[in-house]
């Protein structure tokens, strides 16, 4: 070894050994000072003057005057809370920052430099990290040292971890297995020493520089390096049991999801396919959803809970990056499952309150949104959100989050659906693939049966006021319009060819308004007086929109026979109308009638 190299090893542990002594001096200086602080000097009152005695009275010109009583002194006002020693945390943070700096570049630096055999690097770190513990240790038992001894313990943890990280990925000296165990031991350990010390900031000083620090190490984002961050997430599990620590809780969701999601963004840009990768995307779901429901039952912040444990099964969420179509789309399924499990019992789960259980509805519907989109092309994937918007729509009509989530897919389903069935082809007569035929088909039949199923949902009593009810019902009426008019048409078309089959699918559609209209005004008429707005107005609103087809489109497009037919089988359905509703109406007063003599 050259006498330059001795002298770099010299300045480098001088100036660690500085770098912690300055913090340390800088911690105790400012805990003395706030000690001195509290101290505040009490106030002195001045003596009251004594009562007079009382004298017999004797005839005198002029009374002496009694002595004026001395006003007390003025009490000083009460001190304003002093801060909450944010300059000492500060400077500790800056600490913890520049060691692990400091460590990092013992490893990786002296290494490239050749300094050092890699025995005394390794060395010097774990007597570094030894130090900073046992003194972090010993100075949590002095008065005033808390932030201080915070401070060094974490770095020290920190140090160490690296350094098992530089044994298993530089030098190759253990193998992965006893890497990720010895990580997760001293992880653990520091997390349970911030248990012991009650302090959320040890477990946060713990965590947070690994997750910028360890790809230092490791040269990027590796298996091994989420192999870590997985044991250290795991480790961190037990030590919030009983605590309501929300950040930790999302620190250890960020050690496990970041290195996930940088993984799969750049296996999808070099699209390769990594099994091990989707089946650390698979653990860290299950460590969020475990985690989330152990640490629920003692938070106070059940919703941010909630929502850090939705961030930390995005990489389930993202794997088809990364993996096969068909394995995304089984694990996104899966964690569909779970979470509706969790939803349905959420009453009998501790701490899963109903907060939870909307987050975690919208997150299991947006799984299963994910598993359908990956799983199935355009012309299945509509239908099959369109079914399931009517089962969600009709199963969770009594609940406000599941109404809305029926909305949602019916809205993803429906714009897939209009991919394949626009406007044009009810404009111009078109040929569609058999393929194409049958799904339109289908999801012509399915967006019926969806907008009938929210609409009835939303019906329900103390769901929505009459102006939103109002909106649904004429939003479901018109898709179900359009998509009656759809299905007639392609179903025309398919059997009869471009031209008969095109007029008689818009003659059929146009009858099938009347008809729905002429139900809706019949089942008005049936209710009480009180309820029958909504039914009325939505068969007249069909009756106009069957009427402005009829002579806007039919009367200009339809050809011969057909034009003929529709406008007879029209007429006579509204004569036939507006005769039964009449008559209805005055059977329904002479009963009233007779009831009331």
């Amino acid at each position: 070894m050259s006498e330059s190299h001795r002298a770099v090893i010299a300045r480098m542990s001088s100036d660690l050994a500085a770098i912690s002594a300055y913090t340390h001096r800088v911690s105790m200086d400012l805990g003395e000072l706030g000690r001195m602080l509290d101290q505040a000097p009490a106030a002195v009152l001045p003596p009251m003057p004594a009562a007079p005695a009382t004298w017999p009275v004797t005839p005198v010109p002029v009374p002496a005057a009694a002595p004026a009583p001395v006003p007390p002194g003025t009490v000083p006002a009460l001190r304003s809370d002093r801060s909450e020693g944010w300059i000492g945390k500060a400077l500790a943070v800056a600490g913890v920052a520049v060691t692990l700096t400091g460590v990092v570049l013992l490893l990786v630096l002296a290494a490239q430099a050749g300094i050092l055999r890699p025995e005394f690097r390794v060395a010097a770190g774990a007597a570094l990290a030894a130090g900073l513990v046992g003194a972090g240790w010993w100075l949590s038992r002095r008065p005033g040292g808390r932030v201080g001894a915070i401070a060094l313990a974490a770095t020290g943890v920190a140090a160490a971890y690296m350094d098992v990280i530089a044994v298993t990925t530089i030098y190759d000296w253990v193998s992965t297995p006893v890497g990720l165990m010895l990580a997760a031991g001293i992880g653990g350990g520091g997390l349970m020493l911030a248990r012991r010390w009650n302090s959320e900031q040890l477990g946060l000083l713990v965590l947070v520089p690994l997750i910028a620090l360890a790809p230092v190490v490791t040269d990027g984002v590796t298996l091994l390096l989420i192999g870590f961050m997985l044991a250290l997430s795991a480790a961190a599990l037990p030590v919030q049991l009983g605590r309501d620590w929300t950040w930790l809780y999302a620190a250890r969701i960020a050690a496990a999801t970041l290195p996930l999601l940088l993984a799969l963004a750049a296996a999808a840009i070099d699209g390769r396919h990594d099994l091990l990768l989707a089946l650390a995307c698979g653990l860290a779901a299950a460590l969020a959803l475990v985690g989330g429901l152990l640490v629920l039952r003692w938070t106070t912040r059940p919703s941010a809970t909630a929502a850090l444990t939705a961030c930390g099964v995005l990489p389930v969420l993202c794997v088809a990056a990364g993996v096969d179509r068909t394995i995304a789309a089984l694990m996104a399924v899966a964690l569909t499952a779970a979470l509706s499990m969790i939803v349905a019992f959420g009453e009998r789960i501790p701490g899963v309150s109903v907060v939870v259980r909307q987050i975690w509805s919208v997150l299991a519907a947006v799984a299963a949104l994910i598993a359908v989109l990956v799983a199935f092309d355009g012309p299945v994937a509509g239908p099959v959100l369109l079914a399931m918007a009517t089962v969600v729509g009709v199963a969770g009509r009594r609940h406000g989050v599941t109404r809305w989530i029926a909305i949602g897919l019916a809205v993803v389903g429906g714009l897939i659906y209009l991919d394949a069935a626009g406007p044009d082809i009810l404009v111009h007569a078109t040929k569609l693939s058999a393929e194409l035929t049958v799904s339109v088909l289908i999801g012509s039949l399915l967006a019926i049966a969806a907008a009938a199923a929210i609409s009835w949902a939303w019906s329900v009593e103390g769901a929505a006021d009459q102006e939103v009810l109002r909106l649904v019902w004429a939003v479901a009426a018109l898709v179900a319009g359009y998509a009656l008019t759809v299905f007639a048409v392609t179903a025309g078309v398919a059997v009869a060819g471009t031209r008969a089959g095109f007029f008689g699918g818009h003659m059929v559609a146009t009858i099938c308004w009347i008809g729905v209209a002429a139900g809706l005004l019949a089942y008005a008429a049936r209710r009480p007086k009180a309820q029958r707005s909504l039914p009325i107005g939505g068969g007249m609103a069909l009756v106009a929109a069957a009427m402005a087809k009829l002579f806007l489109f039919d009367l200009g497009t339809l050809d011969g026979i057909f034009r003929v037919v529709v406008f007879i089988v029209v007429g006579l359905a509204l004569l036939g109308m507006g005769a039964g509703y009449a008559r209805l109406l005055n059977q329904q007063d002479r009963v009233a009638v007779e009831r009331s003599v």
